[in-house]
């Protein structure tokens, strides 16, 4: 058997851990520049307010309903999930995380007889250690392990927060409650499509053959999903992604940005960020790419141009060096850069990663080399002890009035020794 426990409304959720008051009340989080509604508790569903809608259409609800109204907290959400994941892991030998808020588990062992006992255990001990609400579904397969968590979430009270799919018959009744659209891996685009073969709930998918399903459902995909749904585990347990091929980070920018400093340190912050996540994992990169979008609609059409540009470069050699990388993109930025553009977002993806100990120096630059890396070394540790970027290259400048709006952000209680929760 296995088992989903998804915390709820978790970004919401997080806010409210250091703030009692808001518990029983509606409250909201919005996305990157305080763009769009991201998370929202269960009072805020039922003002009306619908999630991914922009904020400035729901401004007026969330005004008349007193709704507490916060910018994405990352640095907390991210501790946060941390400390429901180290929880999960020292309730169950296997776990695997699926998401920021989601994590699947492996039931092996655990006595049949028990499991829903043992769903109301991992749901108690996880809120109880880390203050975090969470849902748990427990199937035969994860994708109707899924469906089971989304009915502990949709009906919290009745169910307690816990849904349990053992048998054929609980099995069929959840599936014959579930939209298509509501099935894991299915999404809107597939059950239009589904819908047109008169497949509209998730009874009825379960029930199609699997050689249709090959045809008409994305081949081996497909048949995959048609046997979970029957209760045969095909989508196994994955362990965590440690080392990855390619590394973004990516931005929108708080307001627009006309100069080429400005967008140069916009670029430097973002390839600042993705060279340690490539220490991290301790890799190097052979290639960068950067692209930056501009925003410059005028009232002729003639005068419109795409508001994407990309540029690459091979490097010379593997390199896991901020200020190596630095020194190779600002050319490129240069490149990209149009006098009298307003540019909106910009990006890095560092490419060809190899492992760092396979990195072979140039015998004359080897010492140097040696040096720079403790240099990264040490600036990674203080800026990971304290969660942000005190010490950085100049070249990411001091001032960054591009960063993205963060207007209602609440403190970083958890990671910043300034900004900690006090008591009296």
């Amino acid at each position: 058997m296995k088992a989903i426990v998804d915390c709820n409304s978790f970004y919401a959720a997080c806010e409210r851990l250091f703030k009692p008051s808001l518990h029983g009340k509606p409250v909201v989080v919005l996305s990157n520049n305080d763009g769009c509604i991201v998370s929202r508790t269960d009072e805020a569903k039922e003002l009306g307010i619908r999630m991914a809608e922009p904020y400035y259409q729901n401004k007026l609800a969330i005004e008349k309903n007193k709704v507490a109204v916060f910018s994405s907290n990352y640095h907390l959400y991210g501790d946060i999930s941390r400390r429901v994941m180290e929880t999960l892991r020292s309730l169950s030998p296997s776990v695997e995380v699926y998401s920021v808020d989601e994590s699947f588990l492996e039931l092996t062992g655990i006595n049949e007889n028990k499991l829903y006992d043992y769903a109301l255990f991992l749901k108690s001990t996880t809120e109880l250690w880390t203050g975090i609400p969470v849902s748990v579904g427990i199937a035969p397969t994860k994708v109707l392990s899924k469906v089971a968590n989304r009915l502990a979430k949709k009906d919290k009270i009745g169910t307690k927060g816990v849904v349990v799919l053992q048998t054929p018959s609980q099995q069929r009744e959840a599936l014959e409650k579930t939209a298509i659209e509501d099935i894991w891996g299915v999404g809107n685009a597939n059950a239009k499509k589904l819908r047109l073969f008169n497949i509209n709930t998730g009874w009825d998918l379960r029930n199609m053959n699997e050689e249709w399903a090959r045809k008409n459902l994305g081949g081996i995909v497909g048949v995959r999903l048609i046997k979970e749904l029957k209760g045969f585990p095909c989508i196994e347990m994955k362990d965590p992604l440690t080392t990855k091929k390619m590394i973004a980070t990516t931005r929108m920018f708080g307001k627009p940005v006309y100069e080429l400093q400005a967008l140069k340190e916009a670029v430097s912050t973002y390839l600042s960020r993705a060279a340690e996540k490539l220490r991290r994992q301790k890799g190097a990169c052979k290639t960068i790419t950067v692209f930056v979008v501009r925003n410059d609609h005028t009232q002729f059409k003639s005068d419109y141009f795409p508001a994407s540009k990309t540029a690459y470069i091979n490097l010379p050699s593997a390199t896991d060096l901020t200020n190596v990388m630095i020194s190779h993109v600002m050319p490129l930025v240069e490149m990209l850069y149009q006098k009298g553009s307003k540019y909106i977002k910009a990006g890095i993806i560092l490419g060809d990663i190899v492992p760092a100990n396979m990195i072979q120096y140039n015998l004359f630059e080897l010492g140097e080399n040696l040096n720079q890396k403790k240099l990264m070394q040490v600036m990674d540790n203080i800026n990971f002890g304290i969660k942000t970027d005190l010490v950085k290259f100049a070249a990411l400048g001091t001032k960054r009035d591009w960063k993205m709006r963060q207007e209602m952000r609440s403190k970083r209680f958890t990671t910043i020794w300034d900004e900690l929760r006090e008591v009296r």
